[in-house]
């Protein structure tokens, strides 16, 4: 105990001091005795912090754990007085950090879930080794290498299905119309996180990509996709629930998009001089109509993608307004596998637009979840920006987009659908039953036996609501069913097909068009023919 208190001690004393250094770390000098972080008051802070953990370790009712004091009370509190965003990561957090990071981990390639407190197989990720050993979606996980999986959260068991390329796992499987248990010895491998997790011809000439998030392998990623797409009359870059990412491939992805030499984004801090990120290779002339479609979870590197695409009067911005996350974290790594997310600068888009929203005297949970009051804050207080050909837009707050179109919000009958694992539970029998091919449609004889599972389930439900959402259950029962046979990304793919925003995103695409041609016109006859903005 008393090892692990001193490891923990000086571990934040090393934070501490590091944050009170971090000028000389970025070259700028400071004065102890004129500025208030100095080394005078950074040592009067280490006395009183180590004072109060020896009277709370001596003295507190129950002993102390020092890493639950200190990884999960100290850093964070002091990290969150600076700003939401700057963080500390424990060592199995920053492992999974760098995983997100890296885009690949070392396992077995399968989502897993929970399902009536067990936790079960959502997907297996084709071509992966889950996927060939023939483990489905809806087998049950009874155990992991001899270790019964009663009571364990689904992090612990993806964590024992983790683990070094080339190593067996073996994985006790439950299946449904088995008589026995199955057994599974699944060689590990390395599984890559596609950012890119669904790309493909919508319509004849226009595609659709998702992009998850921005990791290592992104830019090429969208660089390949771009490639598989073909000669593209039209695109729906969809950037939905995006948290964000790497900074460096946010600016790789926008490049694709915009010509060369523009600028992408910009950033600079106390500490950090002003960089500036341009376009360095452009699109090569592809001018196709781009619409964006954005969320409340768009956030980040996302919108800075976003943001260029809005300041150049590249493509139109279609949804939600964005989070509003305009501070670059540095990731220092520190001593026992942990590290250290700080805030060192402030991003700016092409037009100057700092999107950070206020979070001054608001708790962390307000900023992240409860938005409603900024949802009707007027626009007229808002620091006023223009993008290339002279649109407004504004800053703080998040991206606004050209075209708002609201969140779909699901109805109390969507609601008990989903909560009962209704679609999952009804794909899962009759892809056994029925063998469905790729042609596969909904119809009236599988609504049938829909309503007759719905029945034996004894889930709730009336001919009036069924028919009031057909359309969505309709959808519902193809993507799971396409999921459960032919993989993931065909189950995504039917979700992105019947999906309104991706709908209207559709019928935007010749008003994007326009906003791209009369941008082109406007900066060409301001520049004298040179229709590049630098």
């Amino acid at each position: 105990m008393v090892g692990s208190s001193r490891r923990a001690l000086f571990l934040v004393i090393f934070i501490l001091v590091t944050c009170g250094f971090l000028g000389i770390v970025f070259g700028q000098k400071i004065n102890p005795s004129a500025a208030p972080g100095g080394d005078a008051d950074v040592r009067d802070s280490l006395r009183q912090f180590t004072t109060v953990y020896d009277v709370v370790e001596q003295n507190y009712a129950e002993p102390v754990n020092p890493d639950k004091a200190i990884y999960n009370g100290a850093i964070p509190g002091m990290l969150h007085v600076l700003d939401p965003h700057s963080n500390f990561f424990d060592p199995k957090a920053y492992s999974l950090l760098r995983e997100d990071q890296r885009g690949k981990y070392y396992g077995v390639g399968m989502t897993v879930g929970p399902r009536n407190n067990k936790v079960i197989v959502i997907a297996p990720f084709v071509g992966t080794p889950a996927y060939r050993a023939g483990i489905r979606p809806g087998d049950i996980i009874a155990a992991v290498d001899g270790k019964p999986t009663d009571n364990m959260s689904t992090g612990d068991v993806a964590d024992l299905l983790k683990g070094p390329k080339g190593t067996t796992v073996h994985i006790t499987i439950l299946r449904e119309g088995a008589d026995k248990p199955l057994e599974f010895a699944v060689v590990r491998d390395e599984i890559p996180r596609y950012s890119v997790d669904l790309h493909f011809l919508i319509k004849p000439g226009i595609g659709y990509m998702h992009v998850s998030g921005f990791n290592e392998t992104t830019e090429h990623e969208v660089a390949d996709a771009l490639d598989q797409m073909g000669d593209l009359k039209g695109l729906i870059l969809d950037l939905r629930q995006n948290p964000g990412g790497l900074l460096n491939e946010g600016v790789g992805v926008a490049d694709k998009f915009l010509h060369k030499g523009q600028l992408i984004v910009s950033h600079h801090g106390r500490s950090s001089p002003e960089k500036r990120y341009t376009a360095a290779h452009g699109n090569g002339g592809k001018d196709y109509p781009l619409v964006v479609l954005v969320n409340r979870g768009t956030a980040s590197a996302a919108e800075i993608v976003a943001g260029a695409i809005q300041d150049h009067d590249r493509g139109l911005i279609v949804g939600e307004t964005t989070f509003g996350k305009g501070l670059v974290q540095t990731v220092y790594p520190l001593s026992e596998n942990t590290g250290l997310a700080l805030t060192t600068a402030k991003y700016y888009t092409p037009s100057m637009r700092l999107i950070q929203r206020d979070y001054a005297n608001v708790s962390l949970y307000d900023y992240y979840f409860n938005r409603e009051s900024e949802e009707n804050e007027h626009n007229a207080s808002r620091e006023v920006k223009l993008t290339d050909s002279g649109r407004t837009v504004y800053g703080g707050g998040g991206i606004t987009p050209d075209v708002k179109i609201a969140a779909v919000k699901s109805n109390h009958f969507q609601d008990s659908l989903l909560q009962h694992y209704a679609f999952f539970n009804f794909a899962k029998h009759y892809a056994v039953t029925h063998h469905p091919a790729k042609n596969f449609e909904v119809d009236d004889v599988v609504l049938l036996d829909f309503r007759k599972f719905l029945d034996d389930e004894k889930i709730a439900y009336t001919e009036a609501e069924l028919l009031e959402n057909n359309a969505w259950v309709r959808s519902n029962i193809k993507s799971e069913i396409f999921v459960d046979v032919f993989g993931q990304e065909e189950g995504l793919k039917v979700r992105a097909e019947t999906d309104p925003q991706v709908t209207k995103a559709l019928d935007l695409l010749p008003q994007a068009k326009s906003l791209a041609e009369n941008a082109r016109k406007i900066v060409a006859e301001r520049t004298g023919g040179h229709p590049l903005s630098q």
